[in-house]
């Protein structure tokens, strides 16, 4: 159980910022202060790791402004897959563009909603929080949990907003790996790539699978941290452009 310890008092600390906010939020949202305060966390988490977005866009551009020297390499080594994954991955070493750097913010997010997952299925947060609804449905319901008007409508609602999110993060992931010459950090060409390249536009849409059996409190997370996102793509990340300075340090 000491292993546990740590999320437990995680959890705890964020079933105690949810009721904090929740209770800041009442006068203005009513019945629904319980919702708005989980949006309101998710903004919090998202600022919270920012700079690491920020790293990530800017390695997107230098991928991005790589793009011609990438196209060269997979022109000359392309019977030779193992030496080209050699030169690109020098290619960016050298250039400060690290392949993987995208992955951070999205992996630093899991243990967040690993916390309101467990806050809002358990109830170990404390607080009464599964007991507060939205539209009348109890944010600890699932989908499957008596499936009346309203479970349906509030549900429908938000994986349609999800699915709607997934579709543009899948449409922009394909114009990046048009424009960096490579998916997910590896080559757009070669052995596997045709499989990688129709794999990857399809991950956002495992959001969509995962709201299908989580709690309700635990899709409004997701719609949020995923408009955040969609929001950041529109703001921060236009399209790549090859006049990007490339000369600087980190990713």
């Amino acid at each position: 159980m000491l292993a546990f310890a740590p999320l437990h008092d995680a959890v705890g600390a964020a079933g105690a910022a949810v009721t904090w906010l929740s209770d800041l939020l009442a006068p203005l949202t009513g019945g629904a202060a319980t919702a708005a305060a989980i949006v309101l966390f998710t903004i919090g988490v998202r600022l919270l790791i920012s700079p690491l977005t920020m790293a990530q866009v800017r390695g997107e551009r230098r991928r991005a402004a790589l793009a011609p020297e990438v196209r060269e390499l997979q022109r000359r080594y392309a019977d030779d897959p193992a030496r080209l994954q050699s030169e690109l991955f020098g290619l960016y070493r050298r250039a400060g563009a690290s392949p993987v750097a995208g992955c951070l913010p999205a992996l630093l997010q899991a243990p967040f909603f690993l916390v309101m997952y467990r806050l809002f299925a358990t109830g170990e947060g404390g607080g009464g929080l599964l007991d507060e609804r939205l539209a009348g449905v109890p944010l600890g319901w699932h989908l499957g949990d008596g499936l009346s008007g309203p479970v349906v409508l509030v549900f429908g609602l938000l994986l349609a907003a999800l699915t709607g999110l997934a579709w543009a993060q899948s449409r922009r992931a394909r114009r990046l790996a048009a424009a960096t010459g490579t998916v997910a950090g590896a080559p757009a060409e070669g052995p596997g790539a045709a499989t990688l390249g129709r794999i990857v536009p399809l991950l956002p849409y495992a959001t969509v699978l995962v709201a299908l059996v989580v709690p309700l409190a635990a899709v409004v997370y997701l719609v949020t941290t995923t408009a955040w996102t969609v929001g950041e793509q529109l703001v921060l990340r236009r399209e790549p452009s090859a006049n990007v300075d490339i000369s600087r340090g980190g990713a």
